[in-house]
């Protein structure tokens, strides 16, 4: 593979790479996005590599269709590798309508051959690869234009590493017996299911020590409502309201504006909003609910006694 930056600008370039990889077993992909002040992800920076060839493709370039590299995504026949994969493949989805598939992340497989829970990928990639990342560049502003040499130098390397912390960990896994168990691990990431932005279901995002019923209704409730409305404005969920306030929402379940404006975390003036009286009257509406309408929170994961680090 060379070492050179390859730039994908032009749709001429971009249809030539495809070509280049369109056979390969595996591509690895990474993705570089801005969401600080948005609800949906601002892609940045696509970069994909194989064994012999890797480029970063530029998606905010005029003119440019990624359809030829989505065709690629689409492909069953290739391997896609990510390392926590959760976010790139919520980008995908909203380019795709769907998962691409099949689906490899690095983070759940190495977890699978005992590098523990959630390892980073600087820590994997140094365990493995025995190469350092310089992580300068990582949280650079990868909107502007032009992108540094810097930036495309650590943007590329974090795709030509992970794909020798693919192959390295496939061999691991096909060694200890453990190749089916990662896949089946990996099943939840490439389910509809979880890029679909239910409201009903963005109470589960938060912290909650309080399981009782009626402040699993409110908080259901609460954050429904909030999830529609960042989505509707684009904004941040906790530019909206902040998760402590919602919390506090649901533990006082507040029935009227007074009420509501008295809750710690909310802003003046939003209990009088628009806003305001429509998380009311879903607030009230949620309190009445019997208790078996709760919804369930989902079993804490036990540690496996047979991810032992190696």
């Amino acid at each position: 593979m060379t070492d050179s930056i390859r730039l994908i600008t032009e749709q001429s370039e971009l249809d030539a790479f495809c070509v280049e990889i369109a056979t390969a077993t595996y591509v690895a992909v990474d993705t570089e996005f801005l969401r600080d002040s948005t609800f949906w992800p601002q892609l940045c920076l696509i970069q994909a590599a194989t064994p012999e060839f890797a480029a970063a493709i530029d998606p905010l370039a005029e003119g440019l269709d990624l359809a030829p590299f989505l065709k690629i995504m689409a492909n069953q026949q290739v391997v896609k590798v990510f390392h926590a994969a959760r976010q790139d493949l919520e980008i995908f989805v909203q380019l795709m309508g769907e998962p691409p598939l099949p689906v490899f992340d690095t983070q759940i497989a190495a977890m699978v051959c005992g590098f523990g829970d959630s390892v980073g990928y600087d820590k994997l990639v140094s365990a493995i690869a025995r190469v350092q990342i310089d992580k300068g560049p990582r949280f650079t502003n990868w909107a502007e234009r032009p992108l540094s040499a810097q930036q495309l130098s650590y943007a590329i390397s974090d795709v030509t590493h992970l794909c020798v912390v693919y192959e390295r960990l496939v061999s691991m896994l096909e060694s200890r017996g453990r190749l089916d168990w990662a896949k089946e691990e990996q099943r939840a990431l490439v389910d509809p299911a979880l890029y679909a932005n239910e409201p009903d279901e963005a109470w589960r995002r938060l912290k909650i020590r309080n399981e009782k019923p009626k402040f699993l209704n409110v908080l259901r409730a609460a954050a429904a409502w909030r999830e529609r409305e960042a989505m509707r404005r684009n904004q941040p969920r906790n530019w909206v309201i902040r998760d402590d306030a919602l919390l506090n929402i649901a533990a006082q379940i507040p029935r009227n504006e007074n009420a509501l404006a008295k809750c710690r975390g909310i802003a003046k003036g939003f209990a009088a909003s628009r806003g305001g009286k429509e998380m009311l009257e879903a607030l009230n509406a949620a309190a009445e609910l019997p208790n078996t309408a709760a919804p369930k929170p989902k079993a804490r994961r036990q540690p496996d006694p047979e991810l032992q680090p190696t």
